[in-house]
């Protein structure tokens, strides 16, 4: 029995040598034991961190961050359109300085988006945010140049001198001219005197009709043409004048006098609503808004849109979208 005994302890002796494992073993096996710790404590990090009333809040704070930016883009068009459309320098800086406070809110909450892009959220999400940054880059540049050009308004400058100060000296040459025609109504040279008199009234009054084509005009080639135009008629003018001014009588005459110092005052007033209009501000300004500016904020818009449907579509645990895959 005993050697029986003896022969069971050796054997079983040498099964456990068989599966005890060796210090090299051993050492091998502890970093990936601590290896599978560390994923299973992030891995519970991670889902305590997933709660799905914690994601909503998330999601939602990122969508009202979108729906801000979309409206403040929208309040800056609207401001920039009536900085265009307004018609005193007062009220386009008014809308002007409008524009620039919704565009600088646009430019804060897009970068609290994007901070909370870099904690959360889809690749593609944070791809659109880039490339709604690189479309409202344009836009700020656009905008830029936009409203620098329409709170000048010397367009409507222009139209203001033409139809004001303008019109009323040529009303005064005008009216100057008529009394001289009837004060010489029976002198010998009153056929001259009607004739050069009515003709500088006609081609006054032609310069005076060029001038609104030429305020609203953007071609700088059209407004050239228009102020060759311009110059013949004043040739012609002076032309009259000088006439008059020949005719025995004439050259001392009260009404001659003031009708020739209200052209000149008219001329005056031309070069300066000349020099206006070829600035076109107010053109330029419109010009831009209805192509460059519409474009780029329908840009804008659309990759908002984008970028909201893409959070709103971001999965959270325990929660559906939709109508049920399987409906009853």
């Amino acid at each position: 029995m005993r050697i029986d005994d003896d022969i069971d302890k050796r054997n079983l002796s040498e099964d456990t040598m068989k599966f005890k494992p060796g210090i090299k073993a051993v050492l091998w096996m502890v970093p990936g034991a601590v290896f599978m710790l560390v994923i299973v404590l992030v891995l519970g990090h991670f889902q305590k961190g997933q709660d799905p009333t914690e994601q909503l809040a998330f999601k939602a704070r990122r969508v009202d961050l979108v729906s801000r930016i979309q409206l403040a883009l929208s309040s800056a068009s609207e401001a920039e359109k009536s900085a265009v459309m307004a018609i005193t320098d007062e009220e386009s800086k008014v809308f002007a300085d409008q524009a620039r406070a919704a565009t600088a809110q646009v430019e804060r909450e897009s970068r609290e988006l994007e901070d909370l892009l870099k904690t959360g959220g889809t690749q593609k999400g944070k791809e659109l945010l880039a490339q709604f940054s690189q479309a409202f880059n344009e836009f700020q540049r656009v905008d830029k140049d936009l409203l620098d050009l329409a709170v000048k308004n010397t367009n409507l400058k222009a139209y203001s001198l033409a139809f004001g100060p303008a019109a009323d000296a040529l009303g005064e040459m005008n009216r100057a001219l008529s009394r001289l025609i009837t004060a010489n109504a029976d002198a010998p040279e009153a056929k001259k005197i009607m004739l050069s008199a009515f003709d500088a009234q006609i081609k006054a009054l032609r310069i005076q009709t060029l001038l609104p084509p030429h305020i609203s005009e953007e071609s700088n080639e059209k407004m050239d043409k228009l102020e060759t135009m311009m110059a013949q008629e004043d040739a012609r003018v002076a032309k009259d004048f000088d006439a008059l001014k020949a005719l025995p009588g004439l050259s001392n005459s009260a009404d001659l006098v003031k009708a020739a110092s209200s052209y000149t005052r008219f001329s005056e007033i031309k070069k300066q609503i000349l020099k206006l209009s070829r600035e076109n501000t107010n053109v330029q300004s419109l010009a831009i808004s209805l192509s460059q500016k519409r474009k780029v904020t329908l840009l804008c818009q659309d990759v908002l849109n984008a970028l909201k449907q893409t959070i709103l579509e971001e999965p959270v645990r325990g929660v559906t979208y939709g109508p049920p895959a399987h409906p009853r």
